[in-house]
């Protein structure tokens, strides 16, 4: 759990799980919610000894739900011997505060436990960085947590200001110097990393990027066509930093693929925020691989879920191609005819096994044709720097040289080259390359 004195904390042993099933929930949507809930937790490293559903038409100020419900819930927990409550829900500072003063546990919400899976996992300068400061900025309002410095809060005389009043006052101060200090930091990260993108440019080969829920199959599918060997793990945010690999297709033609975090329903706020510069390498590829796991029951709301964060990181207009992976997890015929009626226009594939991946080559291949012509070009014994260039940014067909040293070449030249080859000879070989 966040915490400003990791030594200070208490160790939590025990967790009971709370969800609330609000206005226009299903019984099988809470239960879906819940269940990704306790793989959460799970991947945090923390035992569910217990959970409980409760139907709420409007939240409370106080505890969130109704004080009668509030004091079952307590009872509940104590009776399992649990030292953790977790809350599928996001619960205000103060609403975090009196269910501890009540139960004297330790509370948390969904926000919580992504953020303390998004801090093991981070292991690059940038993920750290990003980490932290959504740690900071979540638990900022909550330095007067009952679980939260817990040796140093004592109280004065009446009537005047106590140590403990005194140390949270400097703790706030700490934690606002040290987000300023984490932003700057991230700002000099952010730069480099646009500076990785121009260099990708120069290369002018195509970018695609795999994105999706996370443990969907994004880094094995990478590995797959790459044989990158990226870290590749049956948990919850494997990946947290981004990794572009260069992929050769069957036809030779190249392509640039950048896995990508995952994404999961109720993602905080912070957490994009802070990860925007990271998850901007979707939206500013030139094509972005949807990742969907055609195993998974709940898939549908995994797509709306991938489909709403696109959607706050500004990806309209971008090309989206739907692939469903671990082909190999479907026994049910009827299942993948309806996922295929439904998806005409999807692929099918098992990064896993390798079944389907001959169509995602030859489709990946066709997007990436698409953008390219065929050309003959004339280059001058005083443009031979531009020899260098087909040979290293291009797919050159044939080259022969004639005697005085001029090089006819037949090249495959990406459109956005084009202006680079104008000052030779530059005529159109055929309508598409085959």
């Amino acid at each position: 759990m966040i915490d400003t004195e990791k030594d200070n904390r208490k160790l939590v042993e025990r967790s009971v799980l709370i969800g609330v099933q609000a206005t226009g929930m299903s019984p099988g949507m809470i239960r879906e919610h819940m269940n990704e809930l306790r793989e959460l937790v799970s991947t945090m490293g923390v035992p569910v000894v217990g959970e409980t559903t409760l139907v709420l038409k409007r939240p409370s100020v106080r505890y969130y739900v109704g004080s009668g419900k509030a004091e079952e819930i307590a009872e509940f927990a104590r009776s399992l011997n649990a030292d953790c409550l977790v809350f599928d829900c996001d619960l205000t500072p103060s609403q975090q505060r009196n269910w501890e003063s009540l139960t004297k546990l330790c509370v948390i919400d969904r926000q919580e436990v992504i953020i303390d899976i998004f801090a093991s996992r981070a292991s690059t300068r940038e993920a750290v960085i990003q980490v932290e400061l959504a740690r900071l900025q979540y638990s900022l309002p909550r330095l007067t947590r009952a679980w939260t410095h817990l040796s140093r809060q004592r109280g004065g005389a009446k009537g005047t200001r106590g140590e403990g009043e005194k140390q949270i006052e400097v703790d706030r101060r700490l934690v606002q110097r040290k987000i300023g200090t984490l932003k700057k930091e991230l700002v000099e990260v952010v730069r480099q990393r646009q500076t990785q993108r121009k260099r990708r440019e120069r290369n002018i080969l195509p970018h695609a990027a795999v994105v999706g829920y996370t443990n969907a199959g994004k880094s094995s599918l990478i590995n797959s066509l790459s044989g990158a060997g990226l870290f590749v793990e049956d948990k919850l945010f494997a990946t947290l930093d981004p990794s572009t690999r260069r992929v050769v297709l069957d036809s030779g033609r190249e392509l640039l693929m950048t896995d990508t975090v995952g994404f999961v329903r109720k993602l905080p706020h912070t957490l994009v925020e802070s990860f925007k510069s990271t998850l901007e390498e979707a939206v500013l590829a030139d094509l972005i691989i949807l990742l969907l796991d055609a195993s998974d029951p709940y898939m549908e709301d995994h797509r709306k879920t991938s489909m709403q964060v696109l959607a706050e990181l500004g990806s309209e207009g971008k090309e989206i191609l739907t692939v469903f992976n671990k082909l190999d997890a479907v026994d049910d015929p009827v299942l993948m005819a309806s996922l295929r009626a439904m998806n005409p226009r999807a692929l099918f594939i098992s990064a896993m096994t390798g079944a389907g991946m001959d169509e995602l080559h030859k489709v990946l291949d066709e997007k990436i044709s698409s953008s390219t012509r065929v050309f003959k070009l004339e280059v001058p014994p005083c443009r031979h720097d531009l020899v260098s260039k087909l040979h290293r940014e291009c797919r050159v067909l044939s080259i022969s040289y004639r005697d005085d040293g001029t090089a006819n070449i037949t090249a495959s030249i990406d459109s956005r080259l084009l202006d680079i080859f104008r000052p030779v000879t530059l005529n159109e070989a055929v309508k598409s390359q085959k």
